[in-house]
């Protein structure tokens, strides 16, 4: 990503407001709505705050994280993915961090065990943050006011609005070479959504998964019409040199193993895409 949708309380790092939650665990069988699987207390964890998960993440992104404020979230694929490993680890709470994207992908947030906010392992990201096994694949998708024609003739003359610190940014300007004066980058996703609508862009490029949660919100106003093959997947990250790096790493592997991400995006993602991904045509750079 990308990333993503969005009271203040806070500064979590230079340019980062924080929003925090934390939802208790009463019932053994959930955590928020969520159905937890695996064994509890399999895993030994050492978190920042005893017996809680402290988890980051980047405010509004429907589907992932269902309510708009950390106190109102208790669903969605991110948020139980975060509340299945708070389980295993044999923690009861998990606490919810809003930050901003920029800041947690450049390594500047602080005082967190994990994020999950739909970012992309890349290579430039790991030098500032660890990551855990991927958890999601995604491509990047192409945003439009419904009835905009968009194809591989005219991609480059059109108004492309990208999210800040996303991949997207670098994927317009480096591989689609878009000129600079018809890229506008956007430091979140509702101004940058917002600007889509008011036709300030013609285009916003983003994640598949993200923009067809918001293609399907807008009422038929916005559809997504095609997207590019980037190979690219998502992580949890990681505080730089983590010491419990080893054993998330180990919840990830045994939650890829017993099929628990198939559930949560059967549970919370299929819906909110209204659409199957891959049956988006792809285009040529």
């Amino acid at each position: 990503m990308a990333k993503r949708w969005y009271a203040l309380v806070g500064l979590v790092a230079v340019g980062a407001v924080t929003l925090f939650g934390v939802q208790a665990q009463t019932n053994t069988a959930k955590i928020g709505d969520c159905e937890l699987y695996g064994k509890r207390g399999e895993f030994k964890l050492n978190p920042v705050t005893p017996g809680v998960l402290t988890v980051q993440t980047n405010l509004p992104a429907p589907g992932w994280w269902n309510g708009d404020t950390p106190e109102t979230i208790k669903s969605g694929y991110e948020y139980c993915l975060a509340a299945n490993i708070a389980h295993r680890a044999g923690l009861n709470q998990v606490k919810i961090v809003n930050v901003s994207f920029d800041a947690l992908v450049a390594g500047q947030t602080k005082a967190f065990d994990l994020a999950l906010s739909q970012v992309t392992i890349t290579a430039e990201r790991k030098k500032v943050v660890d990551f855990s096994p991927a958890y999601f694949s995604s491509d990047q998708g192409l945003l439009v006011r419904k009835g905009t024609k968009v194809d591989a003739s005219n991609i480059k003359t059109l108004r492309i609005g990208v999210q800040q610190g996303t991949t997207a940014v670098d994927f317009v300007k480096n591989v689609l070479k878009v000129p600079a004066n018809n890229v506008r980058v956007f430091p979140d996703t509702p101004n940058m959504f917002t600007a889509l609508q008011a036709r300030q862009v013609d285009v916003v490029m983003l994640d598949t998964a993200i923009v067809l949660v918001q293609a399907r919100q807008s009422n038929g106003a916005l559809e997504v019409v095609g997207q590019y093959k980037t190979g690219e997947e998502y992580g949890a990250i990681y505080p730089k040199g983590s010491a419990n790096k080893a054993v998330l790493d180990q919840i990830f592997k045994a939650m890829a193993a017993d099929g628990t991400f198939k559930k949560l995006s059967q549970a919370y993602l299929s819906k909110e895409f209204g659409g199957d991904p891959t049956a988006i045509p792809y285009l040529k750079p």
